[in-house]
């Protein structure tokens, strides 16, 4: 039995259980399908929330955290693994945004260096984003990450720690309950056991918990993605308007996301979806229309109600554990989520107040 059994092999998954592992923890880590191969390889990689200013404290806080996080990170990786993630920390363009004024009040309490900058600057930077913006937003110190060189770099990471058991195409279908605690996870694998569990099943958390009578608060979100096949440095900076963005690859593919569809748990791609996603890209980035669509995709993100994630204890289960629920922002948030909830198990001080985040209080009477 492990000291720590981690259920969901996403982002947030991975991220745990390095972490507990880096302290000296022996961990399992179970995933119905392939690690990173859900919501967290299908994001864009913007480490950030796509318009910062228009999000709660409790979510400031942790990407602030994150995007602290994510360099080293990066490095780390590509030092243990040999993957590059790509961490590039290029800045991002917002153009024609309508509250201006209330995102520059957020840059001023915050500390963010962001300012608004003439037509010049712009197209000095990014000369082929869309024709006639008379000025942009301009914030410097943003940086995106691929995904899926980060989500393969950590199953590489993990695979190689000798105190962790990584357990893939193994589904869990349920929770054996005994005296107030997990005494077993029910696989497709037969029974699973580890002291204290953690539940990070992403847009499938709420079923993991269901059959406790655990109402979580999370529902499966889609989002379609297109990529573009162009060539190198036609646009270098990720760039937002209108609520779409593009984000360049280093070797010069331009991903263009995303919509947000109410589906259930249905990923199927749709013409409509593809075609309003390279409308939008090709208005940020007009050049693009000459270049090959090369895949178009979509993914499911766990939604919850206010996008302030899960992280904590379930009441009323002495070693049952819960992180999920981070909407649009699963991997903007993943490295300090993972690390609040660690603190919490390794009894460490916390990076930030974890009340906001807890699950007491906030799931359905």
């Amino acid at each position: 039995m492990s000291d720590f059994l981690v259920v969901g092999g996403g982002v947030i998954g991975m991220m745990t259980t390095l972490q507990l592992a880096d302290a000296g923890h022996s961990v399992t880590l179970l995933e119905r399908g392939q690690c990173g191969r859900e919501a967290s390889w299908a994001g864009g990689g913007i480490v950030s929330p796509l318009y910062p200013w228009r999000y709660s404290a409790p979510i400031s806080r942790l990407s602030t955290w994150s995007e602290g996080f994510y360099p080293e990170l990066a490095l780390r990786l590509l030092e243990e693994t040999g993957i590059d993630p790509e961490y590039r920390q290029k800045g991002l363009f917002y153009l024609r945004v309508d509250d201006e004024a209330r995102a520059m009040e957020w840059a001023r309490e915050v500390g963010k260096p962001l300012e608004r900058v003439s037509a010049d600057f712009l197209y000095d930077k990014e000369p082929e984003v869309a024709p006639g913006c008379r000025e942009a937003l301009w914030m410097p110190t943003l940086g995106s990450i691929r995904n899926p060189r980060l989500t393969r770099a950590l199953r590489r990471r993990l695979a190689a720690m000798g105190r962790v058991t990584l357990r893939e195409g193994c589904e869990v279908t349920g929770l054996r309950l005994a005296a107030g605690r997990v005494a077993g996870v029910e696989t497709t694998e037969g029974i699973v056991g580890g002291e204290q569990v953690i539940v990070c099943g992403g847009a499938w958390a709420a079923g993991l918990l269901a059959p406790l009578g655990v109402s979580l608060p999370v529902r499966p979100v889609k989002g379609q993605m297109i990529l573009f096949k162009a060539p190198a440095g036609l646009v270098s900076r990720v760039v937002l308007m209108d609520g779409r963005y593009v984000i360049p690859r280093a070797d010069g593919r331009v991903l263009a996301g995303s919509t947000l569809e109410e589906a259930g748990f249905d990923k199927s791609v749709s013409g409509e979806a593809r075609d309003s996603l390279w409308h939008s890209a090709t208005r940020i980035v007009p050049a693009l229309a000459e270049c090959e669509v090369e895949h178009h995709w979509a993914g499911l993100r766990p939604g919850s109600p206010d996008g302030v994630p899960f992280i904590g204890a379930l009441p009323g289960v002495d070693n049952l554990h819960v992180n999920a629920g981070h909407y649009r922002n699963g991997l903007v948030l993943a490295p300090a989520s993972t690390r609040l909830l660690v603190d919490e198990l390794l009894g460490r001080e916390p990076i930030v107040d974890p009340a906001p985040y807890r699950l007491a209080g906030r799931l359905p009477a």
